[in-house]
């Protein structure tokens, strides 16, 4: 299965409240980040890495896919 076919292909319902979980995260974390007032260097230091966080947990989430039983060869 290449990587476009896996985009198309449906996601399990775990996983797609997981990538929405994800990106709201990432849309959290990248609001503090950019926030116009003057934030302690540590929040911006979470936000950074949750924005990196929830962008992987958003990418990971959407690429997984639910097999049903069709077989394969990547198991």
């Amino acid at each position: 299965m290449n990587i476009i076919q896996r985009i198309q292909s449906p996601t399990p319902t775990f996983f797609k409240k997981l990538r929405n979980i994800g990106l709201v995260l990432a849309a959290i974390s990248t609001a503090i980040v950019t926030a116009p007032v003057a934030l302690p260097a540590i929040a911006t230091t979470i936000a950074g890495y949750a924005a990196v966080g929830g962008t992987l947990i958003g990418a990971v989430s959407q690429l997984t896919t639910s097999n049903n039983g069709k077989g394969g060869s990547d198991g």
